[in-house]
């Protein structure tokens, strides 16, 4: 612990868009704790729940809502959004009048934001955190694009859990040919370490983000799942408030995990099965898993990063509507993620809240 550090108080807010942006923070709250700041914790919906079962002496104030919901076809993902955006719009703006009075109630000193539009103040430090430099959203990219990278230049700091330069895992999410935002380049974030274990299951299959088309894809892996050969641990990727296992010949199904859970089933595991989700792009490489990808339908980021891998010769993956049981096969013509370690100088990076 640094002695030289005074305690201040640190709200940190991920965004609630599914678990990924709530357990890549898992990290970095550790991180704050282990150099003497007090951290706050904000959100909303299954992100809040899900760091209120990691950190359940830290204390968590609610935020507004930003009404994030997926359609049911993937053409119309964009539009839904658009629908939307005017409930967005108002949490926001709702946020941001939270936040100013958080700041004098709790004394909080420094601010970081997971993609959190108001979580922000001009009077403090303020980070803000994104893999997306670039928003990928068909043809209005540039337009999201330049609207978000107008947001962050707002930011004293913006730090990007990705390499800077080649290899990296974001290709041009993450990167852009012309920069004047100055981001930090932090490496990838994960809450999981890769373990010497056996390997008990054949087959691991971890869901996560908004419904309808969480719910869309459980239904139709459990469905496939049962033409499997082999020991299949499936979890769903619900946060409740009580954990429930149930097992159906030979899978064996969990509502969700906690963090020490995960990381050893993660490791007992042979295959991955899941999203493309940038969160779970860096759990899989920081474990050196083999994975297969099925990507939310119409999330054109989610669509970019599968197609990435798989042109990499890493990671197969296939759209949701064809997948097949049997495609699973192709993850032998792959390489997998290579196992990355990356050791973070938090206490450089945590030197953005003692400038003056």
């Amino acid at each position: 612990m640094d002695l030289d550090v005074t305690n201040k108080t640190i709200l940190i807010a991920p965004l609630n868009w599914g678990l990924g942006h709530a357990t890549r923070c898992i990290p970095i709250i550790k991180a704050l704790q282990e150099n003497n700041y007090i951290p706050i914790i904000a959100s909303d919906g299954i992100a809040l729940e899900i760091l209120r079962k990691e950190f359940p002496y830290i204390q968590f104030l609610e935020l507004p809502s930003y009404h994030i919901e997926y359609a049911k076809n993937a053409k119309n993902f964009r539009w839904k959004l658009l629908k939307n955006s005017p409930k967005m719009m108002e949490a926001i703006w709702n946020e941001k009048k939270l936040v100013k009075e958080w700041i004098k109630k709790y004394g909080i000193e420094g601010i970081i934001s997971d993609n959190r539009l108001g979580v922000f103040s001009r009077k403090i430090p303020s980070v803000f955190i994104t893999h997306q430099l670039k928003v990928m959203t068909g043809n209005t990219t540039w337009i999201t694009s330049k609207l978000h990278q107008h947001i962050i230049k707002k930011y004293t700091a913006c730090w990007v859990p990705d390499f800077e330069k080649n290899p990296n895992l974001t290709g041009e999410l993450g990167h852009l040919p012309k920069n004047n935002l100055n981001p930090t380049y932090i490496g990838p974030l994960s809450r999981l370490h890769k373990k010497d274990t056996e390997i008990k299951y054949d087959l691991m299959v971890i869901l996560s983000g908004p419904e309808p088309q969480r719910g869309i894809l459980e239904e139709k892996l459990k469905i496939e799942i049962l033409r499997y050969d082999g020991k299949v641990i499936f979890v769903k990727g619900i946060v409740e408030k009580i954990q429930k296992k149930e097992q159906i010949e030979n899978v064996t199904y969990y509502n969700f995990m906690n963090t020490r859970q995960l990381e050893q089933i993660f490791n007992e595991s042979d295959l991955v099965l899941c999203r493309s989700g940038y969160t779970t792009i860096m759990d899989l490489t920081k474990l050196g898993k083999k994975a297969f990808f099925i990507p939310t339908p119409g999330q054109y980021e989610q669509e970019y990063l599968a197609k990435k891998l798989k042109k990499e010769g890493l990671v197969p993956y296939v759209e949701q509507n064809d997948f097949k049981i049997e495609h699973l096969i192709e993850t032998g013509q792959y390489k997998g993620l290579p196992q990355i370690e990356t050791t973070l100088d938090w206490k450089s990076l945590f030197q953005v809240f003692e400038e003056k």
